[in-house]
């Protein structure tokens, strides 16, 4: 592809369809996007399926050194004790995320100031609210206004319903008068931009065959390409050029038949994740930076936050039909969210409340936890577990230090050649002191509730989807590498838009977060366009 055009957009995820969408509006402009995978079928998801718990360990994992698509390149995270999970296809991670939705906190964006820790943000919460409710419209949240830790939303879909086992943990919580609200689910409950509701066919992270769940190739993506954005898949983009005068000027890439090509633009915009985009900056190396594009203050893959997590289940003598409902979106307790003065840690977490294992989940962690017998019993204990069982996530919030990073790893080279990432990744103190706390606290919960809890843990390896915090944002460029509006400070029409510019990492899934931001920056781009290149 050699004609130029106005903006591309590098990754077609969560921020880059977003950020399609949001351009594209001007009609005027000619927009491509360069997505590295291909177009997942509906109907060829794994809940269409009787086998749909198998594809999990095979071509519908989280773990890219496990599916090993054509797309994947290989990450290196054995120096971490959280493994990374995500997609590379049309629609990103949210083809396979869970579609648990909540907003920040107005004081995420504010730790130095209210906790003197970590840094402000150059943008407040209030900055974004138009964004968010715009985001939430377009994505389909379903939830439930009036929430006394987050009071600003405008319009919602009916929240998920909460089932038999939700409305036993909401109880236990209310006796104990400790916060609790519906999930908040980027999932339709009833229809919605048509495009119909829940079914249930099945947890929501291998793809959802109904298109109630909001991956945004069923929401954004329609309407940008009705707008005119070309989409081409299986083509790499390996790095961002720079013209003579140390503008962005376009994008190398590798194309579906192995062709190396060159597309030009006025605009570039990257979307790859807290993972990908670091990858992608180190990469493109020049003379203006040796060390890779935007890495002049070495900032480039430093302070890689992942939320870690703990997990606690209990089992109730009950059937409460625990595994019916999205298995991620049941509901949440923020009551210990924010720095409290009686913690041995600053900030704190969220308490994401799961449905239970669905039947082979059930079997395998019931063998492994000694639950389950093999023999004449296998039934019966199965009985006892299959329906019985609820989980509890501990999100915390995961402060950045520098120290945790990405780089590249050029012994491990994707299927065209580029370079790996290898990951750099520890614990906190005051990480290790929030997950304690929240497993003593969900123990209480589940306790009191009734269940029996037979199993607690942290950190929980295979939960590393929340890729933020490796290209911040922020007003000095030497300590940041983009400003609020995730343009980079040295390079004025080059933009990041997904996770990576987080400041912080807050203590919720940063999915709703990150598409505010594209949209905020987006139409700074829309208003500023004739001055940036």
């Amino acid at each position: 592809m050699n004609d130029g055009v106005d903006v591309i957009i590098v990754g077609s995820g969560a921020s880059g369809a977003a950020a399609a969408w949001s351009l594209s509006r001007d009609k005027s402009l000619r927009i491509v996007c360069f997505e590295q995978g291909s177009i997942s079928k509906q109907s060829e998801y794994p809940s269409k399926s009787t086998d749909w718990e198998l594809s999990r360990s095979d071509k519908f994992s989280f773990d890219p050194n496990v599916r090993k698509n054509p797309a994947d390149y290989p990450i290196d995270d054995s120096n971490s004790p959280i493994s990374i999970a995500n997609f590379n296809g049309f629609g990103g991670s949210t083809i396979l995320y869970s579609a648990h939705f909540p907003r920040f906190h107005p004081s995420d964006f504010r730790v130095k100031t209210l906790d003197n820790v970590a840094s402000d943000w150059p943008l407040n919460y209030s900055d974004l609210i138009p964004f968010f409710n715009e985001n939430e419209k377009m994505m389909g949240v379903a939830g439930l206004i009036g929430d006394t830790a987050n009071t600003n939303y405008d319009n919602l879909l009916p929240p998920v319903p909460l089932g038999e086992m939700g409305k036993v943990i909401a109880n236990s919580f209310n006796e104990k008068k400790w916060h609790w609200w519906p999930s908040y689910a980027a999932i339709n409950t009833s229809k919605h931009k048509d495009r119909a509701s829940c079914i249930n066919l099945g947890p929501c992270n291998i793809g959802c065959s109904q298109g109630a769940k909001g991956s945004v190739d069923v929401t954004y993506w329609p309407i940008a390409r009705k707008n005119g954005v070309q989409v081409i898949t299986e083509s790499r983009v390996y790095e961002i050029t720079l013209d003579s005068k140390g503008l962005a000027d376009g994008v190398m890439y590798i194309d579906a038949s192995g062709n190396e090509c060159k597309c030009k633009a006025k605009i570039v915009i990257i979307a790859c994740s807290g993972i990908g985009t670091p990858r992608l900056l180190l990469n493109s190396k020049s003379t203006a930076f040796p060390d890779g594009l935007l890495n002049d203050n070495g900032l480039v893959g430093r302070n890689l936050m992942l939320h870690p997590l703990a997990y606690v289940e209990g089992v109730f003598e009950r059937d409460l039909k625990s595994s019916i409902g999205p298995h991620g979106c049941c509901i949440l307790s923020q009551e210990f969210y924010e720095t409290r003065a009686e913690h041995d840690f600053l900030r704190g977490y969220t308490m994401q409340i799961l449905r239970g294992a669905p039947p082979i989940e059930t079997a395998i962690s019931g063998y492994l936890m000694r639950q389950l017998s093999t023999g004449k019993r296998h039934h019966e204990d199965f009985k006892k577990l299959f329906n019985h069982t609820v989980g509890i996530a501990i999100i915390s919030e995961d402060l950045p230090k520098l120290n945790n990073r990405v780089e590249l790893d050029f012994e491990n080279k994707d299927s065209c050649g580029m370079p790996g990432v290898k990951v750099h990744y520890e614990l906190s103190n005051n990480t290790k002191n929030i997950l304690k706390h929240g497993i003593n606290m969900s123990k209480e919960v589940l306790s009191s509730a009734g269940a029996k809890v037979t199993s607690s843990f942290s950190p929980v390896r295979n939960s590393g989807w929340h890729l933020m915090g490796t290209a911040c944002m922020g007003t000095n460029p030497q300590k940041s590498v983009v400003n609020k509006y995730g343009q980079a400070h040295q390079v004025k029409n080059l933009f990041i838009v997904d996770s990576s510019v987080f400041v912080t990492s807050g203590a919720v899934n940063p999915v709703a977060t990150a598409q505010a931001i594209t949209l905020f920056a987006c139409n700074y781009i829309r208003e500023n366009i004739a001055k940036l290149s």
